[in-house]
């Protein structure tokens, strides 16, 4: 539970001490950067594995909340005390590398503040971008775990009844998962057209799609598949009748049977239905975001954690530009600081209504962006 918990201790200590010790050399000369870029190294070596080491350090915590009744007892006399300030332990041990995040932050916001093209900028260029690579080096390798575990559990769910192929890979992921409602029209003896409905599991993954009949016991029945590259989502206009909103069709141009099919689908909610449209929408380019001044941004007002894979995990003050907004409350966006593109529920931000503030955000992020790539250039 408390795996390097004392490097993580130690390195905090470390660091503090040598920011107290450069400030109080000169204080009019004091660069948080130089610091920062020095303890990079340090950073790394204690972070990665801490980080990576979370999903089992949930999993034991878990387990030791259901199985020992003493643990839970000095846990809840522990997190009583003041000192606590009626915060968990599973916040404590998120805190060492939410610190890193809040420091990447801080290094950003003196980026925007200095000279461009001075030594104060490219100092503070390589200072942040040490601190992003370590912060995507620990979201990758918690996300290929996570990954990996997903494709051996769904492997143990699935069976195929068309041709079978290798479910678990090492490039593959799976984006988005969920249970439709299909509808098929079929014609009457009297020659009446006739609305069925059926319920249909699509398993999106980054470079296929698999369509199954739903089983018992959470287990899935695969009667077709495609490659992503084949594979295409569309809002459907069609009017019907009754409880038949939120359409789109499916198309596939190459299945497994090598022949094109087509399905029209209903979702519970508009977002649902926007939701998986994105997904079946082939990766976008980067966009230049000195182009994007009639999008509207958001800053969140509270951290959310993404429940699905094709949600955006968001830290407060983030600023993230919007893309799309359902009628049920979602939004999907991008975020500034890092290009991140994914949905989450408008109650967590609040719109940024000055327009100045948000072309002021743009050309922050850009500029960022830039400095960020002419270090990458250099060093290559």
């Amino acid at each position: 539970l408390f795996s390097r918990l004392q490097d993580v201790r130690d390195v905090s200590t470390t660091f503090l001490s040598d920011l107290e010790e450069n400030f109080e050399n000169n204080i009019f000369t004091f660069h948080v950067c130089d610091v920062v870029l020095n303890h990079a190294p340090h950073f790394r070596r204690v972070y990665l594995p801490y980080v990576t080491n979370q999903t089992y350090q949930e999993r034991t915590f878990q387990s030791l909340l259901s199985s020992n009744s003493h643990f839970r007892e000095v846990l809840e006399r522990l997190e009583s005390d003041p000192v606590c300030q009626r915060l968990s332990l599973k916040s404590f041990l998120i805190l060492p590398f939410q610190r890193i995040t809040r420091l990447k932050l801080l290094l950003q916001n003196i980026l925007k503040r200095t000279q461009p093209g001075s030594s104060e900028e490219a100092e503070a260029t390589k200072a942040h971008h040490a601190l992003e690579e370590l912060i995507r080096d620990c979201n990758s390798n918690v996300q290929r775990m996570r990954r990996t575990e997903e494709l051996i559990y769904l492997s143990q769910k699935i069976e195929f009844e068309c041709r079978i192929f290798p479910l678990i890979s090492q490039s593959r992921w799976l984006v988005k998962s969920g249970e439709l409602t299909a509808l098929e029209f079929s014609v009457s003896p009297g020659l009446r057209r006739k609305l069925n409905t059926r319920p249909i599991h699509l398993h999106l993954f980054n470079d296929c799609l698999l369509l199954s009949r739903p089983r018992e016991g959470s287990r899935f029945m695969v009667f077709d598949h495609a490659p992503f590259s084949a594979v295409r989502g569309e809002k459907c206009e069609m009017k019907l009748h009754g409880a038949h909103k939120n359409l789109f069709r499916l198309f596939l141009r190459h299945n497994t049977q090598g022949t094109q099919a087509e399905f029209l689908f209903r979702t519970e909610t508009q977002s649902e239905k926007l939701r998986w449209i994105s997904a079946l929408t082939l990766p976008r380019e980067e966009m230049d975001l000195l182009e994007c001044y009639d999008s509207q941004q958001v800053r969140c007002l509270r951290a959310y954690k993404p429940r699905e894979n094709d949600e955006l995990a968001l830290e407060k003050a983030d600023v993230v530009m919007v893309m799309q907004q359902s009628s049920d409350g979602w939004l999907e966006g991008v975020r500034l600081s890092d290009g991140e593109r994914g949905w989450f529920p408008v109650q967590q931000v609040e719109f940024i209504l000055n327009p100045d503030v948000c072309a002021r955000n743009l050309q922050e992020a850009q500029r960022v962006k830039t400095a960020r790539l002419q270090l990458v250039e250099h060093q290559a």
